[in-house]
């Protein structure tokens, strides 16, 4: 039997008949090691397939079998599989053909290497999964006791860190292995070497692809505990944090150094304050990075606050001007961000304070009342609370809700230009804007809206209970607050609520 390859042909066959041809050919090769033309012939289809982007996950399986059993049964030695080709030994039959068989393992863990790269997840997934298994089947047949192959990993690593194309498919599977001791230890060994410290800045693609080898490995103080949780080999001295902490601190000083785009920028602050913070040495060396994310805006601006926070609380730093930059990250585009309600979180922490400034507070309340006008729904909602947490902790706010002379829309006396929340006259003006929300067409808007004409309640508002309302939760409610007599038209509208696409207003037309 020969093999579906022809390398005039148009096409590589796939599927279970090659699937089954190659463990045919692999158990004829275990059967007799000595039929190399059967090994070469699989090696062969195999780069075949990696040549013509074919589907590999038939040779990833049949190579990961073939070479598990050689290692196994001590055909190859993993020791030796990292040394250069060695000149057979003439006189020696035997040795000749283990440094035959440890050649043509070489070559095929390369092959398994470049089929990290194919264009297809799936098979690119496939490869690093085989890749892995060999790693772990070395590892536990290495002559020395406990010695994990880092040649090996750090091999694997470097492939799953691409120049040119965003790898996350590989880096969720390689959460799977990510997950052991082991794995996480000598990874921490490894990434520092693999920083590029000389020539061209690193492509975006790069940082991406680092970023997300570190946050596969980063880990919490408790996995520690789990001594007994490795891949490959056990840790006879234990989990030496020490030594990876001086790792995870080296590192990060590298990718702080880097020029980095906005996506990159997020990415890494989000790294950061999520896993990286607890192992730093000297956290209040980020101040600088932090405050000058501050004045990015958008996203990156919100997560470095999140960062100038945590330094206040853990670490006693003095920031005098983070009032004012809170202030000014109000702005109308903040509601189409993913953190907004990580912004209101924090906003409602830093003025939490009942000792603050009046006119500090009170401009943040009318900064907020006149974002109010332009909101989506469900962030109206979000303001109308916080404003009304902030009134009651400073009472003396309450003359904002009837000002005498504070104006109205034509007239108000507060400037929303103003970048110093203190000279922005917000005492002098009135809450007008929440006024105008009680006739809001949502009566959920409208009926939050009318706390300024009731009495305060005597405790503040839980805003997690609506930091995470999206607009079809809002729909839904008011779609189940009318009444349940339905008028139903014959024929289905063709209109403003016509089909949309299956989406949720398309919904509310089925027939009952």
């Amino acid at each position: 039997m020969s093999l579906p390859f022809a390398p005039s042909s148009a096409q590589i066959p796939s599927g279970k008949a090659v699937s089954k041809q190659l463990k045919k050919k692999a158990a004829e090769f275990l059967a007799c090691t000595r039929a190399t033309s059967t090994l070469v012939e699989i090696l062969e289809y195999f780069k075949e397939c990696l040549a013509r982007k074919a589907p590999i996950t038939p040779c990833l399986l049949t190579l990961e079998y073939l070479f598990t059993e050689l290692i196994r049964r001590g055909d190859i030695r993993p020791a030796d599989t990292g040394a250069q080709n060695n000149v057979p030994l003439a006189k020696d039959p035997q040795t000749n053909h283990k440094q035959w068989l440890q050649a043509h393992y070489r070559e095929a863990f390369d092959m398994i290497i470049d089929g990290m790269h194919h264009e297809k997840e799936g098979e690119a997934s496939q490869a690093l999964a085989a890749a892995m298994k060999l790693l772990a089947v070395e590892s536990h047949h290495r002559p020395e006791a406990d010695q994990f192959p880092m040649a090996r990993l750090k091999q694997i690593l470097t492939a799953m860190l691409s120049t040119e194309c965003l790898n996350k498919h590989l880096f969720n599977r390689f959460l799977e292995y990510a997950s052991y001791l082991d794995v996480i230890f000598y990874c921490w060994k490894t990434v520092p070497s693999l920083v590029p410290r000389s020539g061209a800045p690193p492509s975006d693609a790069f940082k991406h692809n680092f970023l997300l080898l570190l946050d596969a490995i980063l880990f919490g103080k408790e996995k520690m505990k789990e001594a007994d949780n490795v891949l490959c080999v056990p840790l006879g001295d234990g989990f030496d944090y020490t030594l990876v902490r001086k790792q995870i601190n080296r590192t990060w000083g590298f990718v702080m150094n880097w020029q980095h785009s906005v996506a990159v920028h997020e990415q890494l602050l989000i790294l950061l304050l999520e896993k990286v913070f607890i192992h730093l040495d000297k956290p209040v060396l980020l101040t600088d990075f932090l405050m000058d994310s501050l004045d990015v805006g958008g996203t990156v601006s919100v997560l470095a606050l999140q960062g100038v926070f945590v330094l206040i609380q853990q670490h006693n730093l003095t920031y005098p001007n983070i009032y004012e930059k809170l202030y000014s990250m109000f702005e109308p585009e903040i509601f189409h961000t993913k953190f907004k309600a990580r912004l209101f979180y924090l906003a409602d922490i830093f003025l939490s304070s009942s000792h603050l400034p009046e006119g500090l507070v009170a401009a943040f309340v009318k900064r907020l009342a006149r974002l109010s006008l332009i909101a989506p729904p469900q962030d109206i909602v979000i303001i109308l609370r916080f404003i009304g947490n902030l009134i009651l902790r400073h009472p003396a706010l309450k003359r904002l809700i009837f000002h005498p002379t504070g104006g109205e829309a034509s007239s108000d006396p507060y400037v929303m230009e103003e970048r110093d929340p203190m000279k922005s006259k917000a005492l002098e003006s009135s809450l007008w804007e929440i006024a105008a929300l009680q006739n809001h067409v949502l009566p959920s808007v409208a009926s939050a809206a009318r706390f300024i004409s009731n009495p305060l309640p005597s405790v503040e508002w839980d805003l997690s209970e609506v930091l995470e309302i999206s607009e079809n939760d809002i729909f839904h409610k008011e779609m189940m607050s009318k009444t349940q007599d339905f008028f139903v038209n014959i024929d289905r509208p063709t209109g403003m609520f016509g089909y949309c696409g299956g989406q949720v207003a398309s919904q509310c037309w089925k027939l009952f």
